[in-house]
């Protein structure tokens, strides 16, 4: 299982050229999955990749495409649509836009309070019996959530995809913290973390290097200046940069684990993809965790 995922939102931003050469170099590195949503740049992003499929004729199959729906946007306005019919249009959608006959992997994008698990599975049905999709999963869903789906899916759920960095763990703070009077140790995700490792579901991490929603990027931050201390001193140990080392840390949770990366930076995406070659010592794993200000009791 590839553990570093080619995220894919920014690809819009870029022109056909830069963009068909980013792709082309995370391939030619030995990368080959790659995330993308309906509604990144509004299905631009998932237009310009397909033209990268088709301007260097890859084989289909060696290759891993991924895309997610559930999020709108209308006349400014956001709201959520799991149902039926909206699954099975945005599929034909994204497969036009992507220019390929099937999805690897398709996830629901987020939890819909008025999704309906029996209709969900419908749709999920219909997409592996014309052989659109492969296998499925979620993204941004508690325990609970995955229960509710779980129970009339007539296939696994198979990833959930959430966030997750160092200066944004409260997946991990909720359980080293748990029967403490501490805010960390407030379970908010219904222990998501454990129970997708008992449950063979893996988890995708968006966002490993930013702290609070869309608030920043950690690296080089002055609120975070002793995780910035020991991620230098562990770059230097290990001789990649400070981004690599912060997403080895969450390489080292779980071997079923990937990570998403969110640049579009051949530089940025190489130094982040090195990330592979290290393992963290436990105390190590725990310092960092500690030098980003959370608690250990």
């Amino acid at each position: 299982m590839p553990r570093i995922i080619v995220g894919q939102m920014r690809l819009s931003n870029l022109s056909d050229r830069d963009a068909f050469n980013f792709l082309s170099y995370t391939r030619e590195s030995g990368f080959n999955h790659y995330d993308h949503a309906d509604i990144y740049g509004d299905g631009e992003c998932e237009r310009k990749f397909g033209r990268w499929l088709a301007s260097e004729h890859i084989d289909r199959s060696k290759i891993i495409i991924q895309s997610k729906c559930g999020i709108c946007l209308k006349n400014g306005i956001k709201y959520y649509d799991n149902s039926k019919e909206y699954i099975l249009k945005s599929v034909d959608q994204i497969l036009t836009r992507l220019n390929c006959e099937y999805l690897d992997n398709f996830l629901i994008h987020r939890p819909d309070t008025l999704m309906n698990a029996d209709e969900i599975a419908e749709a999920f049905s219909v997409l592996k019996n014309q052989n659109k999709v492969k296998h499925f999963g979620v993204s941004n869903f508690n325990t609970a959530q995955i229960h509710y789906l779980k129970k009339s899916l007539p296939m696994p759920v198979e990833f959930n995809q959430v966030q997750l960095s160092l200066a944004f763990a409260p997946m991990i703070s909720e359980g080293i913290e748990a029967n403490t009077y501490s805010n960390n140790g407030i379970d908010r995700s219904l222990g998501v973390l454990d129970y997708c490792r008992a449950n063979n579901i893996t988890m995708q991490i968006w966002s490993p290097l930013q702290f609070g929603t869309f608030a920043g990027n950690f690296i080089d931050h002055p609120n975070y200046g002793n995780l910035n201390a020991f991620l230098g001193e562990l770059s230097s140990k290990y001789g990649v940069s400070k981004s690599a080392v912060a997403v080895a840390w969450i390489l080292k949770i779980n071997q079923n684990m990937q990570v998403l990366t969110g640049t579009c930076n051949q530089q940025h995406f190489s130094e982040l993809s090195r990330a592979e070659e290290i393992n963290l010592t436990r105390e190590e794993w725990y310092r960092l965790y500690a030098a980003a200000g959370y608690s250990l009791p």
